[in-house]
């Protein structure tokens, strides 16, 4: 095998670390689907980062629910968007996502209600660039492909990085992958430019030399949320309590233990410490109720994207919660 088939290969298995849950834990997810849910369980959906994957990890939640006959099921996926569509059709019962994925899937008629987030993390999701590009500036951005997971945490961050460098969403030609094809295009240079929150944003950083164009910093809050089906959180709020409670105690023993999350992230997502410790420094711990606050900002996003017609409607993120029908 010659140099550039190795290094082709590494790419690969890289990808396939990533992207493990694109092709091998969605299905088992939705197998949910033919399967009525049994009494006492909790499926749980979450990603390759943040606070529910070292509560996976702790077994917090098994232990907790373990006295009340309460069978706790994880499911891995590549993206929110793919994760809250699991939830949708009831495959899930609860999830972590960004900012944008809970505003498409709502304004798609997803029956789903905010629950928890955590504090803002706006340097977890940046524009990226390849080492060798000539690119400086997000202005310069205009008439190039820009490649992002439509519908994620980092689409917003896309629009206001637009704005901010005076132009508009059309002045740039958009592609719309999921995060294991977008790095391969992005290590082709298929595209110019590549909008991706961490541990991706990391690995690009580490594995390839990706250089930030912007960053959300003065952009956008990058809230991570926590969610539930309407009708498992109405059915069973003592455990949609008990999550948050798990949550907050998690969050304080990870603010305290960096050295032993990284190790516990990187071994639960398969990869190397240096860049699973870069993505945990720039993660925010403290999950608390969603306030009206939160709720305000998530209103201005899907406004956003309600006047780009990148939702098919407006909609009211208030009525995405258990107190819009109490």
């Amino acid at each position: 095998m010659n140099i550039s088939n190795e290094k082709r290969d590494a790419r690969r298995r890289t990808l396939g670390m990533l992207s493990a849950a694109a092709i091998g834990t969605i299905a088992p997810g939705l197998s949910g689907l033919a399967i009525a849910q049994q009494k006492g369980s909790l499926r749980i959906g979450y990603q390759k980062y943040g606070t529910l994957t070292i509560l996976k990890a702790r077994g917090n939640l098994e232990k907790r629910f373990a006295a009340q006959g309460v069978d706790v099921r994880w499911t891995e996926f590549p993206s929110g968007p793919a994760l809250l569509e699991a939830l949708n059709v009831g495959s899930v019962d609860y999830g972590t996502v960004g900012e944008a994925p809970p505003i498409f899937a709502q304004a798609a008629g997803a029956d789903l209600v905010y629950v928890a987030n955590e504090p803002p993390a706006p340097s977890s999701e940046a524009i990226i660039v390849p080492p060798n590009s000539t690119l400086k500036s997000v202005a310069e951005l205009k008439g190039r492909k820009v490649v992002l997971n439509k519908g994620s945490n980092v689409h917003y961050l896309l629009v206001r990085a637009l704005e901010r460098a005076g132009l508009a969403y059309k002045d740039i030609d958009v592609v719309y992958l999921p995060p294991s094809d977008a790095r391969a295009a992005f290590e082709r240079g298929s595209v110019d430019a590549w909008v991706i929150w961490d541990p991706f944003l990391a690995a690009a950083e580490k594995q390839l030399g990706a250089r930030i164009l912007a960053d959300g910093k003065g952009l956008v809050a990058n809230h991570q949320f926590f969610l539930a089906s309407r009708p498992y959180a109405e059915k069973n709020p003592a455990i949609v309590k008990g999550i948050l409670e798990e949550l907050v105690r998690v969050d304080e023993w990870s603010r305290q233990n960096q050295k032993e999350v990284a190790a516990i992230l990187s071994q639960q997502i398969g990869l190397p410490a240096d860049i699973v410790e870069l993505a945990a420094a720039r993660y925010s711990y403290g999950a608390q109720p969603v306030t009206d606050a939160v709720l305000a900002e998530q209103q201005r996003i899907a406004d956003v994207f309600a006047a780009l017609k990148l939702i098919p409607r407006k909609i009211d993120v208030r009525q995405a919660t258990l107190q819009a029908r109490a």
